[in-house]
C-alpha cells in the first residue's frame, strides 16, 4: 500500500527551493505546486535577478504549474510555499483557484491574512507547517545582509 505524502514532505521540497534563492542573494522564500502527490512546478524567489518586483516565488510557480497543465486553474493543486503568501500572490492565487495553500512562517506584517485579503472561497489555507525551518532561513538572510551594508 503506498502512502500519499504529507505537508511535511512538500513542506521540504519548498525549502530546498528556498535554499537555492539564498544562494542568489535572493530573499529566500520557495514554492512548489502539486497536484495527485505529484510536484509539476518548483520556483523560487527572482526579483532581483530578473530586476521585477512580480517574479515572486508564488507568481514563478503558478506561471509553471499552469504552463504543465495546459490551463490557466489550478483546480485540485496545493501551493507550498516558506512564506504566507503577500496580497500580490493571493490575489493571483484566488485568480488560479488553487485547491489549497499551505505555508511555513507568517508574514505578520504583509502576508494575505494580515492585510485581509481574500483567496477563492473553495481555496483551504493551513499555516505553520515547518514554521520554525523557513522562519530560521529567512533571519539568517536578512542578518547576513544587514552585515554586509
Amino acid at each position: 500500500m503506498v502512502l500519499p505524502f504529507d505537508d511535511s514532505y512538500f513542506m521540504k521540497k519548498a525549502l530546498q527551493e528556498a535554499e537555492a534563492a539564498y544562494e542568489k542573494g535572493e530573499v529566500p522564500i520557495g514554492a512548489i505546486i502539486v497536484i495527485q502527490d505529484r510536484i509539476i512546478a518548483r520556483a523560487h524567489n527572482l526579483t532581483e535577478r530578473l530586476n521585477d518586483v512580480t517574479a515572486h516565488a508564488e507568481m514563478q510557480a503558478i506561471t509553471a504549474a499552469s504552463n504543465f497543465l495546459g490551463g490557466k486553474y489550478l483546480k485540485g493543486c496545493t501551493l507550498y510555499v516558506t512564506l504566507e503568501p503577500c496580497q500580490m500572490c493571493a490575489g493571483a492565487l484566488y485568480w488560479s483557484q488553487i485547491s489549497k495553500i499551505v505555508y511555513a512562517a507568517a508574514d505578520v506584517e504583509r502576508g494575505c491574512r494580515a492585510m485581509g485579503t481574500k483567496l477563492h472561497p473553495k481555496t483551504k489555507i493551513v499555516g505553520g507547517v515547518l514554521e520554525h525551518e523557513a522562519a530560521d532561513l529567512l533571519k539568517r538572510f536578512f542578518i547576513q545582509k544587514r552585515n554586509l551594508n
